[in-house]
Parts: C-alpha cells; structure tokens; sequence
C-alpha cells in the first residue's frame, strides 16, 4: 500500500492538499483493482472445459469483431447476458456504450418510451423531452434481454428500427438515425412462438443472424468445480469469511444435481453455503435441501473431484446411448463432440 504523509500542526494547506490527492489515488488504484477483478471474475464464468461451452465462446469470440445481429438462446441462468457483454468487450465498440433492455413486465407505453424515449408533452406527465435507451446507445451496444417477451405491436416497431436503424420518439415526428450492435437474448422457443403466430417471422429472421446457445450447467457439469471454486472464493471474499474448500460429500452431491436454475443457482447454493456456514469447509448439509439430498457415489475417503468429473461424464454419455439407441454417432452428435472424441471418452470411463 502508498504511504500517506503524515500532517503535523499547525496544518499546511499545500501538505494537506498533497494528501488528499494520495488517498484520492491510493482510492483510484483500490476501485480499479476491484473492477478488474470483478470483471476478469464475470467472464471466467463463461469458459469451462465442456466442448459445448468451448463452442458457444468460439462462435462468440468470432462474432464480436463484427458488427453482426447476435441471437442468444436457451435457459434462465445460463449467462445470456454475461454473453453479451463478452461480445461488446471484444468488439471495436467496447469503449462505447453497453445498456440492456428488459421487457419483463412492462407495459406498451412504458416499454415504448424506455426504448424510444419521448417528447415534452407527448402524454400526460411528459414535461421534459426524454432521451430512450436506444438512442442512448448510439455508437455502442444495445442488449434486448427476454425478447420474446414483447407484443406483436412492439415487435413491428423494433422491426422498423432493425430495418433502418432509425426511429422517432413517442410524440415525435422526426426520424433519428443511430449507428448501435444489436443483440438479443431469450430463454423462449422463438421457433416455435412464430409457427403459433406469436413472434413476427420477419423479426426472428432480423436477430437470427449469428445464433449462440450457452448450454445448460447439466450439459457441462465437468465445470461445475471449477465454477464452484471461483463462487466461493468471491462470497467469502465478500462475506469476510475464510471459506476455503467443499467436502467431498458435498462435491458429490452438487455433481449429481441437475442445476434446473443453471449458473445462477450454483451461484446461489454457493453463497448461502458461505453465509450459513460456520467452518472453513462446505459440507452437504449447508447447501439447499432438494441439493443436499442428491448422490451420485458413496463419499469415501479417496473421492475427489476426479471421480465427480468422470461420474458426471459417465452419466452424460449414458443418457445420450440411451436416447440414440446405442448409436454411438448420433450419441457424440448430441452432446456437441467429435466421434472419434466420444469413442475415447468411453473407452476412458469404461462404457461397453
């Protein structure tokens, strides 16, 4: 840590002003080193081992130097929107502006005017021309989380804006053009929403330019460990705790569950673990109840997180032969591997 100069009476306003400026700085260094870690922490979050995970980075760290639409699919806390960010940090507008619009529970009129902004005098209470978040992001990049949640008639708006890049504020007459990336996110079969005539085909065609599925945590649950180090070593940083290890027991059961909330929830499961615990060691009981109960091996004393990773491999494997009939191609291509790869993974974990 920089020293601080000591001040002496009777205060010298000059030394005073030169300590003020050194713990402004020693502050300045502090907040920097936290942000960097934070972020260098969030996006460690979306790598992982499993070759599902490998591919949706691949396809990303591909995708954001361009200035292509992104359409990111599947589960609730999978990491749509640290997804997203990863994209915009890698593009040549990462010193620009990043704002994400949630359309949960909003209505029309808000979510039009969260998005468009408005004119003074466009409605009752509009006593101030208001900037939306569109235009906000002029230059930068605009995140549309839960995209299939919109209305027809708002999807035939934001279809005009993905058309022209331009739009006009509610009240307002005169078009504003923008130049902003566009990706969107959505945990909804947007196949399906537009065969039931919920979602516009033409808008689906608009965002599904590059498509991106980070995969649900029981697809790569050889990850699972290295997520669950990383979560507990920030929530005991956090909780001012010295929570250094999971038991075995532990381990074994958060391995055999299916994680239906994906990340968030072994994020959660972690953080209560830390929170409720009294030891420097995680044990089963600390977790969840429904988690707690899982097992996927007896817990002897030379399980590791080894046996974990194969366990969990292994059950993968399994259930792909199942679904497949035993046809060991179409068992590879479900889980995202390279047949040659899965032959030697079942060579490895002793499947017949």
């Amino acid at each position: 840590m920089r020293s601080v100069p000591v001040v002496s009476r009777p205060f010298d306003l000059d030394r005073l002003t030169v300590v003020r400026k050194a713990l402004e700085q020693q502050k300045l260094e502090t907040d920097f080193e936290i942000v960097s870690e934070d972020l260098e922490g969030r996006y460690r979050l979306i790598v992982g081992e499993s070759p599902k995970m490998q591919l949706a980075v691949a396809m990303a760290t591909k995708a954001a130097p361009s200035n292509a639409t992104v359409l990111l699919l599947g589960e609730s806390g999978t990491g749509k929107e640290l997804f997203a960010r990863f994209i915009h940090n890698h593009s040549e507008r990462a010193h620009l502006p990043f704002i994400a619009i949630n359309s949960v529970g909003l209505s029309k009129e808000l979510l039009e005017s969260d998005l468009f902004g408005h004119e003074q005098g466009a409605f009752t209470g509009a006593h101030k021309l208001k900037k939306g978040k569109i235009e906000l992001s002029n230059g930068g990049t605009i995140f549309f989380d839960e995209i299939g949640d919109i209305s027809r008639e708002m999807q035939a708006k934001l279809l005009r804006f993905l058309q022209e890049r331009e739009f006009e504020r509610v009240g307002g007459t005169t078009p504003i053009s923008i130049d902003v990336r566009v990706i969107a996110a959505t945990n909804r079969d947007l196949g399906a929403a537009v065969k039931s005539g919920a979602f516009r085909d033409d808008l689906y065609h608009r965002l599904n330019v590059v498509a991106i599925t980070p995969p649900p945590l029981r697809e790569r649950k050889e990850d699972i460990p290295i997520l669950a180090d990383f979560f507990l070593r920030k929530f005991s940083r956090a909780a001012g705790r010295s929570v250094t290890t999971i038991s075995d027991e532990a381990q074994a059961s958060m391995m055999a569950y299916d994680w239906p909330g994906n990340v968030r929830e072994l994020a959660n499961a972690i953080e209560r673990a830390v929170v409720l615990g009294t030891e420097a060691k995680i044990e089963a009981k600390e977790l969840p109840s429904g988690l707690a109960e899982e097992t996927l091996l007896p817990v002897t004393e030379s399980f590791s997180y080894r046996d974990g990773v194969n366990a969990a491999r292994k059950e993968l494997v399994v259930k792909a032969l199942r679904k497949t009939n035993g046809n060991r191609a179409a068992a590879a291509r479900m889980l995202g591997l390279e047949t040659k790869y899965f032959l030697r993974l079942m060579k490895s974990l002793q499947i017949e």
